[in-house]
C-alpha cells in the first residue's frame, strides 16, 4: 500500500486553494532543504541540507495540474581533470502533470489506446492525493539533469601532470625533460661498461703494487 503524503514535508504541495477551475493559476516561492542524494552519485550534487530555492507555477487543467519551475541551489563536487573541490550554482527547470485520481473518467483514454496501454501509462503518471503532490522525484530527476556529468573547476583547466601529478594550473611553465627511450637504454649500457672497465682497473692496481713491494 501506498504510504500517504505528508503535508508537514516541505516539498509536498497542498492544491486546495487553486481549486479544480481550468485555467485557475497560481504562483509559490519556498525554500526548501536538499534531500538526500540530490545530485550524481560520486561525481557532484547538492549537498544534503544545502537550500534550494524553489519557484512554481501551478496551473488548473481538465486532468489535474500542471506544475512548470525552477529550482536553484549550490551544488558540490570534485573536478575531473584536477581533482580539486568545487562549488557550481545549478538552475533546474521542470514541468510535470499530477493526475487527478479520477482522471481516466474523465475521458482521457478515449482514443482508441488498447487496454494494456493503460496501465503502462498509468505507471508512468504522477497523481494527486487528497489534493498534494510530492515534487521530490521530479525535482531530483531536473537536477541530474541539469548537472554536468564531467565537472570542471575552469572550463581550461589543464589538468594534473601525468608524470607526477602535480596541478598544472599551480606552475604553468612544469616539465619533464623527454629522453628517447632508445638513449636511455644506450646511456645505462654505457654506465655499466664505464662501471666494468673501473672495476678491472682498481681490482688491477693492487697486483702491481704487490710485485712493486717484492
Amino acid at each position: 500500500m501506498t504510504a500517504r503524503l505528508d503535508h508537514r514535508n516541505p516539498l509536498v504541495f497542498d492544491t486546495h486553494e487553486l481549486g479544480r477551475r481550468p485555467g485557475a493559476l497560481q504562483r509559490l516561492t519556498r525554500t526548501v532543504d536538499a534531500p538526500k542524494d540530490f545530485g550524481i552519485q560520486g561525481v557532484i550534487g547538492v549537498p544534503e541540507g544545502a537550500p534550494v530555492e524553489l519557484e512554481l507555477r501551478l496551473e488548473s487543467v481538465m486532468e489535474g495540474v500542471l506544475v512548470t519551475g525552477t529550482g536553484r541551489a549550490q551544488a558540490e563536487g570534485e573536478c575531473v581533470r584536477c581533482l580539486e573541490p568545487l562549488q557550481l550554482d545549478v538552475e533546474a527547470d521542470f514541468q510535470e502533470m499530477f493526475s487527478y485520481p479520477d482522471a481516466d473518467d474523465r475521458g482521457r483514454h478515449h482514443h482508441g489506446a488498447e487496454p494494456g496501454d493503460d496501465a503502462e501509462d498509468d505507471e508512468d503518471r504522477l497523481f494527486l492525493e487528497d489534493g498534494l503532490f510530492d515534487l521530490e522525484s521530479v525535482l531530483r530527476d531536473a537536477v541530474v539533469l541539469a548537472l554536468p556529468m564531467q565537472p570542471v573547476c575552469q572550463e581550461d583547466c589543464p589538468g594534473l601532470c601525468a608524470e607526477c601529478g602535480a596541478r598544472l594550473a599551480d606552475d604553468p611553465d612544469h616539465h619533464h625533460d623527454a629522453v628517447d627511450i632508445r638513449w636511455a637504454a644506450l646511456q645505462g649500457l654505457a654506465g655499466s661498461l664505464e662501471d666494468g672497465e673501473k672495476d678491472e682497473m682498481s681490482g688491477a692496481e693492487p697486483g702491481v703494487d704487490e710485485k712493486q713491494e717484492k
